[in-house]
């Protein structure tokens, strides 16, 4: 082959470029082929994976009972200071168990603190103070998405690392109609005409008004004089954390409520409160929290996903993320599991499977709530292997014009996307099978429902501003439906 020195370059250049356009066809392919596989992925196997990190607290072989501390089990006596007592000592030990012996523990507010377990035996019944003043000084807590300075929360932890609340014993918060919940502005719960309420101009509003206008958190001072229920438990900026087997009755706000947390496990919890906002467990600006085994009969929410509300939760800027909930039973509630409506740090990474929900007065199975005050994005929900008895509203329920206060629209439009049911079998779809409600300006976006059976509902969707919903195997009142 006879080539000049102009063709010998020629082809040097030809070979060289066929290269490079070689490379990039095998780059391309292999990023192609990356994304399909990705989209192959089970996503059940990132929620085992969620599971395997999560750290679970340990603690030493070591017990500090705390009738050794000056505990009495007769009811009336006033333990605060011997549960704290037996508390210190176990933390400057360097940790282990500390026990509650069966029997009527009269308390104010338990502060744990870093490596203690407080374990309540078999027995044991923990009865919260109805005196507002036992829970001074005010205490970094927040208030429906919103952080103040205000009542200790009835358990609390601040930026403590291996913390548990263990054992058989029943936490009694000891709210009723005649305590705390009053406050609510509710006549069924014993509010009274010109009883102050959280809604007065002092508390709700005025809080509302500090975080609109950016004002410091230490500043934000309430407590006494002002008519916020405390949360049951709360850990706030907390690492692994445990909560396992107790039982919470009588709540005067949210049950469990992990504020800014890593690792939580919540295994084998009953929660039975019937009261205002008592939801039973609310993860707020935290991940990797496992909730499993548990019982919920609440007067709100059985679990609702939190992110803060409004600009405190873009102040704050953190989403929860990395949530597994299986194995539970939801009974009465306004959601068995729902996200929002503070919610404005977002959520993504939920998973729920094989839980069974079913009650007359349980209004949804998974909800998701937000405005554009709220805004947020929820993505990547997925939920397997549900058992619904009844629900009275609907068994998914998406609202992008949730409100209850007066104005709750904004310049902030929620952003809902990778919805996913599979394997859900409903006996009484209440008054609708799917309900959603988007935005036109930002419709849910890709909604999939694969072998999901819904009977007995009113009416089947009702779906507004919504991308097309992928159907695989649906029936609502014996129909299928397609796409």
């Amino acid at each position: 082959m006879n080539l000049t020195k102009f063709n010998y370059k020629l082809l040097i250049l030809c070979l060289l470029l066929g290269g490079l356009y070689s490379c990039k066809n095998n780059s391309e392919e292999k990023e192609t082929a990356a994304v399909e596989n990705s989209e192959m992925t089970d996503p059940w196997d990132k929620a085992d994976e969620i599971i395997k990190n999560i750290t679970v607290p340990t603690f030493p072989d070591t017990s500090f009972n705390v009738q050794d501390y000056g505990a009495k089990a007769d009811g009336t006596t006033d333990n605060t200071k011997a549960f704290a007592d037996a508390i210190a000592a176990c933390n400057e030990d360097g940790g282990g168990r500390v026990v509650v012996p069966s029997g009527k523990y009269l308390t104010g507010p338990i502060h744990l603190k870093s490596n203690v377990d407080f374990h309540i035996e078999e027995g044991a019944e923990i009865l919260f103070s109805t005196n507002k003043s036992d829970y001074l000084p005010v205490v970094h807590t927040s208030y429906e998405g919103m952080e103040m300075m205000d009542y200790s929360p009835l358990i609390y932890a601040y930026q403590q690392e291996n913390i548990a609340v263990t054992g058989k014993g029943t936490f009694n918060g000891q709210a009723g109609n005649d305590n705390w919940w009053p406050w609510s502005g509710a006549e069924r719960y014993g509010y009274k005409k010109g009883d102050p309420n959280q809604r007065d101009e002092h508390n709700l509003p005025r809080l509302s008004k500090m975080v609109e206008d950016g004002v410091a958190v230490e500043d934000r001072v309430f407590g006494e004089g002002h008519q916020f229920r405390p949360t049951f438990f709360e850990p706030f900026e907390c690492s692994n954390v445990l909560i396992k087997d107790v039982k919470f009755i009588n709540a005067p706000f949210w049950v469990m409520h992990p504020i800014k947390s890593n690792n939580v496990t919540v295994d084998g919890v009953t929660v039975e409160s019937h009261g205002p906002n008592n939801d039973g467990c609310n993860p707020e600006y935290s991940k990797n929290v496992h909730i499993k085994n548990c019982l919920f009969d609440t007067g709100d929410d059985c679990i609702a996903i939190k992110s803060g509300r409004d600009n405190d939760g873009r102040r704050v800027g953190i989403k929860s993320e990395n949530i597994v909930v299986e194995d539970c039973i939801m009974k009465d509630g306004h959601g068995g599991v729902v996200m929002g409506s503070e919610i404005s740090g977002g959520v993504s990474n939920v998973y729920v499977r094989n839980c069974e929900m079913n009650s007359p007065n349980l209004d949804r199975a998974i909800r998701i709530k937000t405005n554009t005050r709220r805004g947020g994005t929820i993505e990547n929900i997925y939920v397997k292997n549900i058992e619904v008895g009844q629900v009275k509203e609907a068994v998914l329920k998406i609202n992008t014009h949730y409100a209850i206060y007066d104005n709750q629209e904004g310049e902030h439009m929620p952003v809902i996307r990778n919805i996913f049911l599979e394997d859900i079998n409903v006996e009484n779809g209440g008054e609708y099978g799917i309900l959603i409600r988007g935005r036109e300006e930002s419709p849910v976006g890709n909604v999939n429902l694969t072998n999901v059976h819904i009977k007995n509902a009113e009416t089947p969707m009702l779906v507004e501003n919504a991308e097309p919903i992928s159907f695989k195997n649906v029936t609502i009142n014996g129909k299928e439906i397609t796409n």
